[in-house]
């Protein structure tokens, strides 16, 4: 009976000395099963991973902010781009005529930063002829201009296309040039015999970059775009042009000539 007792107490001693053996050498991890009394024990760490919640609402409200302030850029200029050619539909002499106003304003200012070091020197006078001649003068007759050749040259096939270019450099183009140096040196008051010299001087060279820059621009125009687009596919052309053209225009006062 002792030696039974002995035994039984022995093993037991041994069966705890063995537990705390593996729980030290393996504190998080699975134990080992041991016998008592026919159960088997089981220890199992979990890890637990949880991402805050706030992080993850974070980044749902950025991206949730960055595309509600694309959307809301691409719906404002899609509902400018439609408006505006509603306006070219409802009106289109006011609308074309505003529009190129204000590209001849752009490119004016333009001319006159190249040159000139600081805002007090530019001439905002003749920034504001600049600002009539595309209002009153221009933008109308673009818009007269470009239903002319749809109504004349109704096709937008390669040679009819050939065929409004060649009416724009031979016809438009120069009448537009005479008028403008003409205004233009008028409006400064310069006088008739003056006005005909810088025409001498300033037109041929004029036309002549003309010739060099104008006919890509009327190709793309007349063949790509639609009637009612042109005047401001052209008044886009145009600002370069204008830069140029204002430059030449804003030169001195050249020698009068006889009459």
């Amino acid at each position: 009976m002792t030696g039974a007792l002995f035994r039984n107490a022995a093993f037991e001693a041994a069966r705890i000395f063995r537990l705390k053996l593996t729980a030290t050498a393996n504190p998080f991890g699975k134990l080992d099963p041991l016998p008592t009394g026919g159960n088997i024990r089981r220890l199992q760490s979990r890890p637990y991973n949880r991402t805050p919640q706030f992080l993850g609402k974070a980044k749902e409200t950025g991206v949730s902010g960055f595309c509600t302030s694309s959307s809301s850029s691409t719906v404002s200029t899609a509902g400018f781009i439609g408006w505006y050619l509603g306006m070219v539909k409802s009106r289109p002499v006011l609308t074309k005529s505003v529009t190129s106003s204000l590209i001849y304003i752009a490119a004016d200012l333009s001319s006159q930063t190249i040159p000139q070091a600081s805002v007090e020197s530019y001439d905002l006078v003749r920034t504001a002829r600049m600002a009539g001649y595309g209002l009153l003068i221009l933008g109308p007759t673009l818009h007269y201009w470009f239903n002319l050749m749809s109504r004349l040259f109704p096709k937008r096939d390669l040679i009819t296309t050939f065929k409004k270019m060649a009416m724009g450099q031979t016809v438009y183009g120069p009448a537009m040039n005479v008028v403008f140096f003409s205004l233009n040196a008028a409006l400064q008051g310069e006088n008739g015999s003056e006005i005909v010299a810088r025409l001498k001087r300033d037109l041929l060279p004029t036309m002549l970059n003309g010739v060099m820059y104008w006919p890509l621009c009327d190709f793309i125009t007349f063949k790509f775009f639609p009637v009612h687009l042109q005047p401001l596919v052209s008044n886009s052309f145009s600002y370069l042009w204008t830069i140029y053209i204002t430059y030449m225009a804003s030169r001195a006062k050249p020698t009068a000539i006889a009459i």
